[in-house]
């Protein structure tokens, strides 16, 4: 008898607690700067430094930091661990998607940030802070990040066919794919949006960056499963998914 399909929610569930190490590990990271710029010079001068290059090269900086966090250390990632430091013809194939795709999701981003504190403001007071996770997670997660996310890696493991993007455009693959994602989103990102919302808006998006690379493991390993592989996170980066 074959096994009975999960649930979206178990899907998510199951690639929260695969990744809740790593989860932890970078969340507790991400807590220690932001400490140490409220408390530490050193720390403070450092982040600052990031928000002056920020400034100064500003749409170059936001898609250099986004492409080298989700699309360039994930790829050496993969050469080094699990192609053993041999490169393949599939890297530069890969590359050449994931750094259109984070290019336009940092941009994305950068956009929401900005915009958030347009309505907001910059300040990191209570209400503030709780206005814009609500509406980074409640809006901007579940009618963009997971869709673009999802969508964009659905297509490259059909081959790059856009019927199957004409064909991820239901409401069933909205329910068992995003919904799996969106589970995934707010568990991760819940403590990190706050987090990157309590620093001065210079400095978000450089948070957002460190974060970012985590996110596209986890993605990828989403992505595995759905495609019925065992969610290794090098998988989807190593060969696309035959269409079927």
């Amino acid at each position: 008898m074959p096994p009975q399909p999960r649930s979206p929610l178990a899907l998510g569930w199951e690639a929260v607690r695969a990744n809740a190490i790593p989860a932890a590990l970078l969340q507790a990271t991400m807590l220690a700067i932001l400490v140490g710029y409220y408390l530490r010079p050193t720390c403070a001068a450092v982040l600052q430094r990031l928000a002056e290059w920020k400034h100064q090269y500003g749409l170059a900086f936001v898609i250099g930091a986004a492409v080298l966090a989700a699309a360039i250390l994930p790829e050496l990632l993969v050469i080094g661990v699990f192609q053993r430091g041999r490169v393949r013809s599939e890297n530069a194939r890969n590359l050449l998607f994931t750094i259109p795709v984070w290019a336009i999701d940092g941009i994305a981003v950068d956009l929401l940030y900005r915009g958030l504190a347009a309505v907001f403001g910059d300040a990191a007071t209570l209400p503030v802070v709780a206005a814009k996770i609500s509406v980074d997670l409640g809006v901007f997660s579940v009618f963009y990040a997971a869709p673009y996310g999802v969508l964009a890696y659905h297509w490259k493991n059909n081959g790059y066919r856009f019927a199957a993007l004409r064909d991820a455009l239901t409401l069933a693959f909205y329910r068992d794919r995003v919904v799996p994602t969106l589970c995934a989103i707010w568990a991760v990102w819940l403590p990190l949006t706050a987090m990157i919302y309590s620093l001065p808006l210079p400095l978000q998006f450089p948070f957002f960056s460190l974060a970012l690379t985590f996110w596209v493991l986890l993605l990828t390993y989403m992505t595995n499963r759905f495609a019925g592989r065992r969610g290794h996170p090098g998988t989807v980066a190593l060969e696309p998914i035959p269409a079927p």
